[in-house]
């Protein structure tokens, strides 16, 4: 079995935005949408702090699909649009997605996003990996883990453009991984385990 995750070393994390932006190119996200976002932890804005002057502090938190093992997502699809592939990816099936919001609802980390408008772009036109499938109004879109590129045996693109070398991409089912012995490592941080979705994401302190 295969099972792909990325890991996110926190400490290195500078919110520089690399990692949003550069899988907005690969994916050929429309305007107005991030399938991959940095937040700032306890803060009121994106790029906001903590604490009173001068005594402040900023976390950075990559955020996007967590790629769950027992995704909430899936579960409530009633058409089977929402699926784990073969490589332990949560995937969307453009073709059967209703966009009923269903899955929005339930996804606890708030990682999916939906095509509330017909798609447009500020180049006028459509960029980044030829192979990405075209969505259209109506359906819903998240990060995918770069299905196109890991396809091919690549990293995901934020995991190549991260300037800082945060990301760790890999199959969790391979004890002699990097990601394995990242995970190993003990001192890892799980979003939201109470909720019981698994995710495949994880941060590392």
């Amino acid at each position: 079995m295969t099972k792909l995750a990325i890991g996110i070393k926190l400490e290195r994390c500078i919110g520089c935005q690399t990692c949003a932006f550069s899988c907005k190119m690969q994916n050929n996200v429309p305007d107005g949408m991030l399938w991959n976002r940095v937040i700032s932890e306890g803060a009121d804005n994106e790029d906001g702090s903590v604490g009173t002057y001068p005594n402040v502090s900023r976390t950075y938190l990559p955020l996007a699909c967590q790629h769950c093992e027992n995704p909430a997502c899936q579960k409530v699809c009633p058409t089977g649009a929402t699926y784990k592939d073969e490589m332990g990816r949560v995937e969307i099936d453009y073709q059967k997605c209703i966009g009923c919001r269903m899955c929005m609802a339930a996804c606890p980390f708030n990682a999916r996003v939906f095509n509330w408008v017909k798609p447009e772009r500020a180049t006028g036109f459509d960029y980044g990996d030829a192979e990405v499938p075209a969505r259209k109004k109506g359906v819903m879109e998240k990060c995918t883990l770069c299905k196109e590129r890991t396809d091919r045996g690549e990293n995901p693109m934020c995991v190549e453009c991260c300037p800082a070398r945060a990301r760790v991409f890999g199959d969790l089912d391979d004890p002699e991984s990097e990601i394995s012995k990242l995970r190993a490592s003990g001192n890892v941080r799980i979003l939201l385990e109470e909720k019981g979705t698994r995710p495949q994401v994880f941060y590392v302190k």
